[in-house]
């Protein structure tokens, strides 16, 4: 069985497999309408599940559309039209759901919720999001980064402002693709330790620099993400603000680093706050690449789990 679940949990060489597979899938597409299938339909006949807690956009569109083109159907769920958790413990909704379908991706809140759900679950689960990890669009922006700059190994990745579950997920994947990670914010929101202690156990190399004029200095690609939780109360938010202010990303900062540095936010993006409009629309920004880069590397992940 073949879960998709993190980053640190998927072995080096298999999710190299998935980048290559995506890159393979995204090349044949070259010239077709979005909506077109593709040549060869490797998801025909099969079902799969996307059950959303958390609202979404590119995530829910993204391998909505993908299984579409692999020729495939889709069930979507919202939390409130199931019991899982509630009504019905989450393993036998994994049990039950398993009966019906060929795959599940689920984007939740609890991550442990998503371990349980695959410890269960007789068919592969994919972790489409959790208020941990966020592994899925880790695997775009590393596609991406390597569509426009080659291997990503050996190279510089900061990571500016508050962290958050995609910041998890790129740590884990300093470990797994060999490249320099630096977190630069406050103190206080440093990224996931555990992230960080699997990373460097790996052999990465992990830092931590306060100053973000000094972070970005030789920086191949500048990540960031909204400084602001939807859930948190005001008084939260007004704190936060204030500390994450010297960490916005302009077009001050990107000088500072490598000419050809790459800019990335997996979006949405709360523009003049965590990052300029001028940064977002300039020359950097690979920000919908990034997006539409979601779409091949989630199929790719569900042939992986699918092995097909």
């Amino acid at each position: 069985m073949k879960h998709f679940l993190e980053i640190s949990r998927t072995l080096p060489e298999d999710l190299k497999g998935i980048l290559s597979l995506a890159s393979e899938m995204k090349a044949a597409r070259k010239g077709k309408p979005n909506g077109a299938a593709d040549d060869k339909l490797p998801l025909a006949g099969l079902m799969v599940a996307l059950i959303f807690e958390k609202p979404s956009t590119r995530t829910r569109v993204s391998f909505d559309v993908g299984v579409r083109q692999m020729g495939g159907q889709t069930l979507v769920l919202s939390g409130t039209e199931i019991h899982m958790g509630r009504n019905e413990s989450v393993a036998d909704t994994a049990r039950v759901l398993s009966r019906y379908v060929d795959l599940i991706m689920i984007r939740t809140f609890d991550g442990r919720l998503v371990d349980e759900l695959a410890e269960h679950a007789s068919v592969p689960v994919i972790n489409g999001l959790t208020d941990r990890s966020h592994p899925c669009q880790i695997m775009a922006d590393i596609l991406t980064f390597e569509e426009r700059r080659g291997p990503i190994a050996g190279r510089k990745v900061v990571w500016a402002g508050a962290p958050s579950n995609v910041c998890a997920s790129l740590v884990q994947a300093a470990g797994q693709f060999e490249f320099e990670f630096t977190y630069s914010g406050p103190p206080g929101m440093d990224p996931d330790s555990a992230s960080c202690e699997f990373a460097r156990s790996n052999g990465a190399e992990i830092r931590i620099e306060r100053d973000p004029d000094a972070a970005v200095a030789g920086a191949d690609l500048i990540m960031t993400d909204t400084w602001v939780s939807m859930h948190e109360e005001s008084g939260e938010r007004d704190r936060r603000r204030a500390a994450l202010e010297r960490y916005r990303v302009d077009a001050r900062l990107v000088s500072l680093a490598n000419p050809d540095v790459l800019f990335m936010h997996c979006l949405p993006a709360h523009r003049e706050e965590e990052v300029t409009s001028e940064v977002m629309d300039g020359p950097h920004s690979v920000v919908f690449d990034e997006a539409e880069n979601r779409l091949h590397a989630h199929k790719a992940i569900m042939r992986w789990c699918l092995q097909v």
